[in-house]
């Protein structure tokens, strides 16, 4: 395997790169399950979290990762750092790098901003969601979760429905689920579909109702409003009438459909509380492979091959 000092996006990592840290994120959660959540994989090795978004679940599963390997954590709060004085993402960079980071784990709100960095540190950069560009570790931790289930994503129906026009995580599925034979089905209102999607290799379906027909994977996406400058929809509930997963919903979905959702869920508006917390949701062992996941790709970086 090449060389691999960052990870910035699925759409520059190969097949092989991305089974890789599957495989190794397999034995890390071996360590998560056992009573004794402690390797010293990381020991001697820094890993700051630089999140200039609001983070709960990334940051939090990125900092336990290198706890439970024995890594020195540092978390810095945006808001009360150099950076509200106005200090520059690379001039913060430089500073984390002049004091022996070993690695960065950063989310910022401008797409290419990890990419930026990468390049002007010594430090291994972690791409934890850049803009509406990627969010490359939740893609692999979701495509963990399909392999656990699925042994394979080759012909795969795989339904992405929801706001997939400042979606990162659509992205990034697209990107990872393509290259491993999946054939990604994206469902959104006109005003949430970005222009040129169907370059990425996702097929675009207008229905919710076709996007799930014998769907072996659904996952619904958060409305992020936040990201919204203009009034994109009509109403929320007529969002969810035309775009909210129910049972009605997934009733032409295959008997044994994974339903997955990177969170936080916005209940009875992306999906209702019977599917999320229903049998064939997954979305809780999703978070937990997240933990799996960024361990792998930790011990991967701070060895900087593979």
């Amino acid at each position: 395997m090449e060389f691999l000092k960052d990870v910035l996006g699925i759409k520059n990592l190969s097949k092989e790169q991305m089974l890789y840290v599957i495989e190794t994120a397999k034995r890390m959660k071996l360590l998560i399950d056992s009573p004794n959540k402690k390797s010293p994989m990381l020991q001697g090795k820094t890993v700051i979290t630089l999140f200039y978004e609001n983070s709960t679940r990334t940051r939090m599963s990125f900092e336990l990762a290198a706890k439970y390997m024995s890594g020195n954590v540092a978390n810095i709060s945006v808001a009360l750092s150099s950076i509200a004085k106005g200090e520059t993402l690379l001039d913060t960079g430089k500073t984390l790098d002049m004091m022996g980071t070993d690695v960065i784990v950063m989310r910022h709100p401008q797409a290419g901003a990890a990419n930026f960095l990468a390049k002007h540190v010594n430090a291994s950069i972690i791409n934890a969601g850049d803009g509406m560009n990627e969010h490359p570790t939740q893609a692999l931790l979701d495509i963990y979760t399909i392999l656990e289930k699925k042994q394979s994503l080759n012909n795969l129906k795989i339904a992405i429905i929801g706001d997939i026009a400042h979606s990162r995580v659509a992205r990034s599925n697209i990107y990872g689920m393509t290259k491993l034979g999946a054939n990604v089905f994206i469902c959104a209102p006109d005003t949430l579909l970005p222009k040129g999607i169907e370059k990425t290799g996702a097929i675009i379906v207008k229905n919710k109702y076709d996007a799930v027909n014998q769907a072996d994977v659904v996952m619904g996406l958060r409305l992020q409003k936040e990201r919204m400058q203009h009034s994109l929809l009509s109403s929320i509930r007529e969002y969810h009438e035309y775009f909210g997963l129910s049972e009605k919903t997934l009733s032409n979905a295959k008997d044994d459909v994974l339903i997955m959702h990177p969170g936080p869920v916005n209940r009875g508006v992306e999906m209702t509380s019977k599917i999320i917390d229903g049998t064939k949701s997954v979305i809780t062992e999703q978070v937990k492979n997240g933990v799996a996941i960024r361990m792998a790709l930790l011990y991967i970086v701070t060895r900087r091959s593979l």
